[in-house]
């Protein structure tokens, strides 16, 4: 037996066999015996046999399929194969003995939601034929999102368009054996009532019958779960009356003449009303805020949604808030969501199941960026590649499969429970000494990302002093500028865990980085969090002068972006004290600098101004100029706020003149960030003085370079004043447009009230 094999494998190159009928066919053919002699050998009748070879039988039960086995003599891994076969066989042939001959299965009672992607079907099917393949709809998206459901329901609602029927076929896109094309045209042209030997035998003459049939015929066909485009393609049809919709997990991106649809979760709201439908016999009244918490919950996935609901209308004693405290916790959320044969996680693994070695271990190692999404850069970096452009297959292997998403800007982000089945992955497939390993690269990496960006914002950096890390590219200030705001999630993750560790030199480097950076970005809201770290860090290191800083920078947060002035003195005060014992006098100048700030918001204005003349003499002692022009700055604020307009005037006046002065020794860049902010002030001591024309010409040209400089907060202030002296100046049209820019830059750094404030404003009736 084992020397005919021999001589069977040189006539016949070895080749995977598509189905049980292929594979026996074969083996029968390698042992040189007739259908006779099999059947006397195994004791299954000759004419089972040639069913079973015919593709008639294509999931014989085990037994049957062992006795053949032992009839041919196969090897283990032969056998092994042809049991295989042999169960997916029975599985198909267990979904078509429920479904008949292609026939649509039923549409969920519950159906919520999708009227868009609904009418979007509609419209496909009434639109006029194109060119080409014509009326071929393709449904893509992630596991879970109801791409079946919705196509489903979708061809239910069409079936008055479609006489001569609405027929559904499985292509088992995801299984180890996906459905042949022979197959799958022998199974429609049976549907549409062709007799077996009416079948041609080749695929192209099955191709040819099947669009002919199509083009006279008004028939939808649904082809539900492809594998790729070479199984799809002889199934669409050729033009005419016939239509289709196809549902994959892939984009079939090589697919062409198809109008595309891609699936997305359900809107929150949405989400809620189909888990509100799931549960709407089980008579709970108390359930509203926790169903929507569980919506949340499930991230909009349809089949999350349906796993809960089911989970609790196969429970009742169970309510929707012991449930949704269940999934709260992370560690157990995927295994929560599984109710019988529906688990979540095991829909996700069948397209984790599709990839390639490689890409499994970028998708696992991916949940291990701190933030929500991610760039080429940093999947690379998580890979081990060199370069960005050695990241991109795999994850266009992932955004393929639908375990990415990925947007215009070239980020990438997981939803949230598929990034719990990579992180489950994770840990199940690798050590604990490799997640390490990953954790430390990749949060290493972007701390130094971070802190170089940074660094780009300080008065004395050169662009020769910036170290090389390749991968990402920071090579100006406003890519720079890109890379932190993009990012933030990122490197702000990386920065708690490097802290977590213990690693506060790197803290700190990266804290004292972001001082300037701070200032073009302040409506941010974790800067807090970030100066926070930096003072603990500090503290840890045993370095009070940079603790000091730390915690002016902490005074500034509140001062400025906050406006919780008891809390600047506070910080002011620790700063002063910390700074006095270590010497460090360019912080004790600093700290009375915002202390002067919110001293002058409380109203204290004569200590206010104490403050800020003290720290302006010790930053002109030290040669501080670009610090002494903040405190001549604030100086005139303090007086304007006194009254003293025409003093306030003149400080504003110097201090234009200090930015103005070549020699002055003041750094280009502060002066530049400083200018437009010294303009606009000058502008509202002349409004305040009646010189209206005057101040609108010099508050519009500030605004100008405010916005150049991506200055949104003091843009937002001058925008209102601006407005307010052309109302005065009746210039009714000009005011209106400068409240309505102004609302909409108070919007963008998320003051609601002046925005609203604002808006009001600009719509008031004159």
């Amino acid at each position: 037996m084992c020397d005919l094999h021999q001589i069977a494998e040189k006539e016949h190159p070895i080749t995977t066999p598509s189905s049980f009928a292929e594979a026996l066919r074969r083996h029968r053919h390698s042992a040189r015996m007739t259908l006779e002699q099999l059947a006397e050998a195994s004791g299954v009748s000759d004419r089972t046999l040639s069913d079973m070879e015919r593709g008639r039988s294509r999931g014989p039960q085990h037994r049957t399929v062992t006795a053949l086995a032992d009839a041919l003599g196969l090897a283990d891994a032969d056998r092994k194969q042809l049991v295989e076969l042999a169960r997916v066989g029975r599985l198909r042939d267990h979904w078509n003995r429920q479904t008949g001959l292609c026939e649509l299965p039923r549409s969920v009672d519950d159906f919520t939601g999708r009227a868009a992607e609904l009418a979007w079907t509609n419209e496909l099917v009434h639109a006029g034929n194109a060119p080409g393949v014509a009326g071929v709809g393709l449904i893509t998206g992630s596991a879970g999102l109801g791409k079946t459901t919705l196509t489903v329901r979708a061809a239910h609602a069409l079936r008055p368009d479609f006489p001569n029927g609405v027929f559904f076929l499985d292509l088992f896109g995801m299984s180890p054996q996906p459905l042949p094309v022979d197959e799958a045209l022998g199974m429609l042209l049976r549907a549409l009532g062709i007799a077996d030997q009416q079948i041609p035998g080749d695929v192209t003459g099955r191709v040819s019958l099947y669009r002919s049939l199509l083009r006279e015929r008004r028939v939808l066909v649904v082809l539900d779960n492809a594998a790729s485009e070479e199984q799809v393609r002889p199934l669409l049809p050729g033009g005419g009356a016939g239509k289709a919709l196809v549902t994959s997990r892939r984009l079939l991106a090589g697919l062409e003449g198809v109008r595309r649809l891609s699936l997305g979760p359900l809107p929150l709201l949405e989400a809620t009303e189909l888990l509100t439908e799931i549960l709407k016999d089980r008579g709970a009244s108390d359930e509203g805020s926790a169903v929507w918490q569980l919506a949340q919950l499930c991230g909009g996935l349809p089949l999350a949604l349906r796993i809960a609901g089911n989970r609790l209308v196969s429970r009742p004693g169970w309510n929707a808030a012991d449930l949704a405290v269940r999934l709260t916790n992370e560690e157990h959320r995927l295994d929560q969501l599984s109710a019988g044969d529906l688990k979540i996680a095991t829909a996700f693994g069948l397209s984790y199941e599709q990839l390639a070695d490689s890409t499994q271990r970028v998708f696992r190692r991916l949940s291990l960026v701190p933030g929500r999404n991610f760039d080429a850069a940093l999947a690379a970096v998580v890979a081990g590649s060199a370069s960005a452009e050695g990241a991109w297959d795999a994850l266009d292997e992932l955004v393929d499969l639908g375990l990415l998403q990925d947007n215009m800007s070239g980020r990438y982000r997981f939803h949230d429970l598929v990034r719990l089945f990579a992180r489950d992955r994770l840990h199940a497939e690798e050590s604990e000494a490799d997640r390490e390993a990953v954790t430390v690269t990749v949060t290493s990496w972007l701390l130094r990302m971070a802190t170089t960006a940074g660094r780009w914002f300080e008065p004395a950096y050169s662009p020769s002093d910036r170290p090389d890390i390749g991968l990402a590219d920071l090579s100006s200030p406003e890519k720079a500028d890109h890379w932190l705001r993009a990012n933030v999630d990122n490197w702000l993750g990386a920065l708690r865990h490097v802290a977590s560790i213990g690693r506060f030199a790197a803290v700190l480097d990266c804290t004292e980085s972001m001082h300037w950076f701070s200032d073009r970005w302040m409506q941010a809201p974790h800067w807090h969090e970030v100066f926070t770290l930096g003072a603990e860090a500090a503290a840890a290191l045993g370095d009070p002068a940079r603790q000091a800083a730390q915690l002016n920078l902490l005074a500034w947060v509140h001062l400025v972006p906050r406006e919780d002035l008891e809390t600047t003195l506070r910080y002011a005060a620790q700063a002063i004290d910390l700074a006095t014992r270590s010497g460090a006098t360019a912080q004790i100048a600093l700290a009375h600098h915002n202390a002067g700030g919110a001293l002058r918001r409380l109203g204290r204005l004569e200590e206010a101004i104490a403050a800020e003349t003290q720290a302006a003499e010790m930053f002109k002692a030290s040669g501080d100029i670009d610090r002494y022009g903040q405190c001549l700055g604030a100086l005139g604020t303090c007086l304007r706020d006194a009254g003293h307009h025409t003093e306030a005037l003149e400080q504003y006046l110097d201090l234009s003149a200090l930015l103005n002065d070549d020699r002055s020794g003041m750094t280009p860049s502060v002066a530049a960030f400083t200018r437009p902010i010294a303009l606009a002030r000058v502008g509202e001591c002349l409004g305040l003085l009646g010189h209206r024309a005057e101040a609108i010409i010099k508050l519009t040209e500030a605004i100008g370079l405010m916005e150049q400089a991506q200055l949104p907060v003091p843009q937002a202030h001058s925008l209102e004043t601006l407005a307010a002296l052309l109302a005065e100046e009746g210039r009714t049209g000009e005011s209106r447009h400068a409240y309505a820019r102004a609302a909409e830059v108070y919007e963008a750094i998320d003051d609601a009230e002046a925005s609203t404030r604002c808006r009001d404003l600009a719509n008031a009736a004159p």
